[in-house]
């Protein structure tokens, strides 16, 4: 099988595939280069998109770093989206009750760092975020999208207040300017931090490649460096791209319509 393929004429305009490849930074760019090489053996080059956090766990700031900041510029120059992810993609407000403290224990190991900010925080961390990115890239970013796909009501005001194109979490795509959702349906992921969610990450994929096909026109795939450490899963992540560009063209966030 051709597994460098192109999608096929037979593929619907509205039959997308978005993959994005998570948590970009210094820390991770030998596992980003890996996953990119991956995603591109089904997609071709630069039909995905990277999420790219400023100073991840405030231990590697792109910022001064001359020489990742120029990979970041040619990875954008060569047509991969770039969104803002966060600041420091770490929590550090974290809650302890109620909702947003069961997020923050269960859905993600200490790293919602917009699930609990108040809205003047997340404005600011939001704003220079952004402002850092676009010097480097030359261009706006496609978006925003939380650590962990976790939102409190901080980050929504931030959105709205900075009118940021899109947004993306668990469930779906949205304008935060309008609250449009333009595409629906679960983020294919995969999670590599302990045997249970390994065996569970994978359990999920293998049913999201037979029933998510069939089920939606917009499909979303996501992979974080840490996928690369366990090889189940880099077998899982290339069995699922090889499913989806079957039937969905892999295709850029900012192209989606309002149908999606």
């Amino acid at each position: 099988m051709d597994r460098t393929a192109s999608p096929s004429p037979a593929h619907s305009d509205k039959r997308r595939l978005l993959v994005s490849i998570h948590d970009v930074s210094p820390r991770s760019e030998s596992q980003v280069d890996r996953l990119a090489e991956l995603i591109e053996r089904h997609t071709g080059p630069a039909r995905f998109a990277m999420l790219v956090i400023p100073d991840h766990w405030r231990e590697a700031p792109i910022a001064g770093n001359a020489v990742f900041a120029t990979r970041l510029r040619g990875w954008a120059d060569a047509g991969i989206e770039m969104f803002l992810h966060g600041w420091s993609h770490r929590d550090e407000t974290p809650a302890t009750e109620g909702l947003a403290g069961f997020k923050g224990k269960h859905m993600t190991a200490g790293e919602g760092e917009f699930l609990n900010l108040p809205p003047s925080e997340a404005l600011v961390r939001m704003r220079e975020g952004r402002d850092l990115l676009e010097d480097i890239l030359g261009r706006p970013v496609t978006g925003f999208i939380a650590p962990a796909w976790l939102y409190g009501e901080g980050a929504h005001a931030a959105l709205r207040a900075l009118g940021l194109p899109l947004a993306e979490d668990h469930m779906k795509v949205w304008r935060p300017t309008t609250g449009e959702v333009v595409a629906r349906g679960p983020v294919v992921t995969w999670a590599s931090r302990s045997k249970g969610r390994i065996a569970s990450s994978l359990a999920f994929a293998r049913l999201a490649r037979t029933a998510l096909p069939l089920a939606l026109p917009t499909l979303r795939l996501a992979v974080h460096p840490g996928d690369t450490t366990v090889p189940a899963l880099m077998d899982s992540i290339d069995r699922t791209l090889a499913r989806f560009v079957r039937s969905h063209a892999p295709a850029r966030y900012a192209a989606l319509g309002s149908s999606g």
